[in-house]
């Protein structure tokens, strides 16, 4: 992850095309078994395996067994290609094992999870700068499931694709810390124990300085790896969604009563 690609980058017109299937095929010479899904397909897996920078047409062509010029007849290059890949993982998210009616909070939560296992699927996504997403079928498939199980919350549209973009921020910097744990131990060669076994002598003097005291009296298993650090904040996160849909969804009475303490609230602001 050495790069950082950017969705939408090519030509917008013939990556939306090809995304919902509605742009010409190649009708001349294609090489017999090679379309346009083996080709989407080869390219995530070699990203998989050996990040995003080594995603070239030229690579491609070797390890599909082609001439490079073959692929150009399927689509203009590697930034229409980054759209088709991104596109092809978002569809793997399967519905979740207790059905689509458990509630907005079970909602939140699946999405969350899902996109975590994404990302440690393929840790590439993180290179890859999708402020201006080109919407496939799979992205907008999955956004109609999610914001359908998010009717329940009482809030507005704005609102609920807000709730998808605050967890989706949530969970990808979590993902970002997990990747990048897991890059740096295979490049170093030194896993997690050693690293920070190493540390400990230097850790303990600094500890018994009286420098930092807060620090000095924290538990041994403070920063021990047993403690779920995603899953906690998640549920903070949820537990902050809950006040405000048990806001929204109160009586009108109820609802009522608040309203001055809001107003209030918002003449005080500077």
């Amino acid at each position: 992850m050495t790069s950082t690609e950017v969705s939408g980058s090519g030509n917008l017109a013939r990556s939306l095309e090809l995304l919902w299937d509605t742009g010409e095929r190649p009708s001349r010479g294609p090489k017999p078994g090679l379309t346009l899904g083996r080709i989407v397909t080869t390219a995530v897996t070699l990203a998989d395996a050996e990040g995003l920078d080594a995603v070239s047409m030229r690579r491609l062509s070797t390890e599909l067994g082609t001439g490079t010029m073959s692929l150009y007849r399927y689509l203009p290059g590697k930034a229409e290609l980054l759209d088709l890949m991104l596109n092809h993982v978002q569809g793997e998210t399967e519905d979740p094992p207790g059905g689509v009616d458990a509630g907005w909070r079970a909602a939140v939560e699946d999405m969350a999870r899902a996109v975590l296992a994404l990302h440690r699927r393929h840790p590439w996504l993180l290179a890859v700068n999708q402020a201006r997403p080109v919407l496939g079928p799979n992205a907008v498939r999955g956004l109609e499931k999610t914001l359908s199980r998010l009717q329940d919350m009482g809030l507005s549209d704005p609102e609920r694709v807000s709730v998808i973009i605050m967890v989706e921020g949530y969970v990808t910097g979590a993902a970002r810390t997990q990747v990048h744990a897991i890059e740096a131990e295979k490049k170093s060669g030194i896993t997690d124990e050693e690293f920070w076994k190493a540390q400990e002598p230097f850790l303990s003097r600094a500890m018994t300085s009286g420098v930092y005291p807060v620090m000095a009296t924290l538990s041994e298993e403070s920063f021990g790896s047993e403690f779920d650090h995603f899953e906690f904040g998640l549920q903070r996160l949820l537990d902050g969604l809950e006040v405000l849909v048990e806001r929204r969804t109160a009586p009108p009475q109820e609802r009522r009563r608040e309203r001055p303490q809001s107003s209030d609230a918002a003449e005080r602001r500077p």
